[in-house]
């Protein structure tokens, strides 16, 4: 299997893998979370915290979301689900692929994908 772009999720559905949302700290824009409830979602079924400090929450240390291993909101995901395995990587300052993802080497990540992590980090500062 050839290496796959961000956001369709092609290595975590052949894998059948969900590990990152198992104890997720996602944090969760704005615009996200307007996302959301505008898909008939109750902000305080899914979301923890305030202003641009929320983060998606847990139920049994799974993403509220996940439901029998696959996500229940997929279209309307949060962008930071979007864009994983990426992560911002606060200690070089830059996107990096997340150690935790055991698949992160089957995903290709272009300049886009690392200027819209970048957006999203600047838009939750």
């Amino acid at each position: 299997m050839g290496k796959s772009e961000l956001g369709g999720g092609g290595p975590c559905r052949a894998h059948g893998c969900s590990a990152c949302c198992v104890d997720t700290h996602m944090p969760l824009s704005r615009v996200d979370v307007a996302r959301i409830v505008a898909a008939g979602h109750r902000a305080a079924g899914f979301a923890q915290g305030h202003g641009n400090r929320r983060t998606l929450r847990n139920v049994d240390g799974r993403c509220v979301f996940l439901k029998g291993g696959l996500c229940s909101v997929y279209p309307v995901r949060p962008e930071g689900c979007r864009l994983y395995p990426l992560v911002y990587d606060e200690a070089r300052g830059r996107p990096a692929l997340d150690a935790c993802c055991p698949h992160r080497d089957e995903f290709t990540v272009g300049e886009g994908d690392r200027e819209a992590l970048r957006a999203l980090v600047r838009s939750l500062r």
